[in-house]
């Protein structure tokens, strides 16, 4: 089975069916976490692969290897990894964080209340900030109201992105606890997703978003696997065997710098399917010789990694190009010298402080460094009341 050839996020208000849909699409229900489960919404990134499969003889879409219809032999056609981002306003670095690896949203907007809901809005703040124009919307919850009010959601929906990167983007309405639709919204991503070109002999990068220990308490230690990485590659390719570096890295004495991490790829992963060569697209695991207790529990998101020595130094302070965002439910004034706020450059959430603005650049003392590129997107959240919220984006300079 070859690798998954693009990142597809769910975008969208809490309780929109970001969950649900992404369950219908790959089969697997990405809220894992405990307290997910308890509060019944995402918190962390989810992800899944789904599979889209065509009967040429019914022309039907399908995540099914046998047709729905007529149970006949299906094509698979193209394999995509589901991001489902959290739609919760507290989560927005999150969902923020995750648009650094997408290539492409569903953006869903649920039919059975107003829109735009608080974070639809944000989530498409989130959009025009990123630059990305890959978009369906999916108008989900289509079972729950009548056809006159499907109609008015849609129209609320058109109005409501007139003048934003998702103004021409294709709305699919679905259900996706009936079923209703999803072959129409399949079709749809077949058509309107295209999948990125890649250049196999650029220099690697991938960013990490989790990193984990899969060793059980109590292993021997001659049994114990060495820690492993999460995230998707951005550009050229990583093999088994291949020397790897990571930065920041980890902080071995308080009030030091941040030392690199070396090591091997020992196993790559794409779900349950293993890999001899994992490239852009989709989501890789990486099984390494670290030391598990350098990786358990989240402890490299937000690190890069790459070959020795391609890998910039991290930063500690960084230069945005910034552009404020003119929002409806907040005053939003220029940015402030001193001023605390929270950085997201790709997997990578810092707290900073603005150290100095001049000509639309705010330079950002960063807390914690970390690596970032030239042209790299950036989206900047400040404190508002007791809440961190969206307010400008901008440029690595």
């Amino acid at each position: 089975m070859t690798q998954a050839e693009m990142n597809l996020g769910m975008l969208g208000h809490v309780d929109h069916g970001k969950t649900t849909l992404t369950e219908k699409l790959t089969g697997k229900w990405t809220d894992t976490h405990s307290e997910e489960i308890k509060r019944g919404i995402s918190i962390r990134l989810g992800y899944a692969d789904a599979y889209i499969y065509h009967c040429a003889k019914c022309d039907l879409f399908s995540t099914e290897a046998k047709c729905p219809k007529c149970s006949g032999k299906t094509k698979l056609l193209r394999k995509i990894s589901i991001v489902d981002a959290p739609g919760h306003e507290t989560l927005m670095t999150t969902v923020i964080a995750a648009t650094s690896i997408l290539n492409g949203v569903l953006f869903l907007i649920a039919a059975n209340e107003p829109c735009p809901q608080p974070q639809t809005n944000e989530h498409l703040l989130v959009l025009n900030a990123t630059g990305i124009k890959n978009i369906i919307v999916v108008q989900t919850k289509v079972d729950l109201v009548s056809k006159e009010k499907a109609i008015e959601s849609y129209n609320q929906i058109k109005q409501f992105l007139k003048g934003s990167v998702a103004e021409n983007a294709p709305i699919v309405p679905v259900s996706a606890n009936y079923n209703l639709n999803i072959d129409a919204l399949l079709k749809t991503i077949s058509q309107v997703m295209t999948t990125p070109k890649y250049d196999d002999s650029a220099q690697l990068r991938m960013y990490v978003s989790r990193s984990f220990d899969v060793n059980k308490p109590g292993a021997e230690i001659s049994a114990l696997n060495g820690g492993v990485l999460g995230g998707s590659i951005v550009q050229g390719l990583l093999k088994i065997g291949d020397e790897l570096e990571i930065k920041p890295g980890v902080i071995k004495k308080e009030g030091a710098k941040p030392s690199a991490l070396n090591c091997k790829v020992k196993l790559l992963m794409e779900e349950t399917e293993k890999l001899e060569v994992a490239r852009p697209g989709g989501l890789v695991a990486i099984g390494t010789t670290l030391d598990p207790s350098l990786t358990k529990a989240d402890a490299l998101v937000g690190a890069v990694v790459g070959r020795k020595g391609e890998v910039p130094d991290p930063a500690e302070i960084v230069k945005v190009k910034y552009t404020l965002l003119t929002r409806k439910d907040i005053e939003n004034p220029p940015l402030r010298e001193s001023e605390p706020v929270v950085v997201n450059v790709h997997t990578s959430t810092a707290v900073g402080f603005v150290s100095g603005i001049a000509k639309g650049i705010a330079t950002i003392k960063l807390k914690k460094s970390t690596v970032v590129y030239k042209d790299m997107h950036v989206a900047l959240s400040r404190r508002f009341g007791q809440r961190w919220r969206l307010s400008a984006w901008g440029t690595i300079v």
